[in-house]
């Protein structure tokens, strides 16, 4: 009976330690997804400590969301919606200066690289910089 209450200890102490290597895996690899974010960049986000903004990047994407407001396609989708009108959905606010973003109309989609400045006004300047609109196989 003790051979098999070890042999259970060390069978779960086994995948324990299997567990504990798939988390050390996912905090890598939720670390590189970061790097790229404005929220993890010292750096960057010393450019608007004088705003007193509690999340910057949060406050730049719902200024980007606002773009969605309008009637129609998002004015800064360079595409004539198919399904529907185009709209931003996804944003990664990359650092202080650049925004991944992704759009659709329901059934096409793309993705953006937009360029934004975050005035002293706190108004915020979007610029397009490139775009691309995937096809349906």
């Amino acid at each position: 009976m003790l051979k098999a209450k070890n042999g259970l200890i060390e069978a779960k102490a086994e995948k324990l330690g299997k567990l504990e290597d798939s988390i050390r895996g996912l905090q890598v690899r939720v670390m590189d997804m970061q790097y790229f974010s404005l929220d993890n960049n010292d750096d960057a986000l010393s450019y608007y400590d004088d705003l007193k903004l509690d999340s910057p990047s949060s406050y730049i994407i719902d200024k980007l969301l606002e773009t969605n407001e309008s009637k129609g396609d998002n004015p800064l989708v360079p595409y004539e919606g198919m399904e529907g009108d185009f709209k931003i959905n996804k944003i990664k606010v990359l650092n202080h200066k650049w925004i991944l973003a992704d759009f659709s109309d329901g059934k096409f989609w793309g993705e953006l690289l937009i360029k934004f400045d975050l005035k002293d006004d706190l108004g915020v300047d979007f610029t397009l910089i490139d775009h691309l609109l995937y096809t349906r196989s």
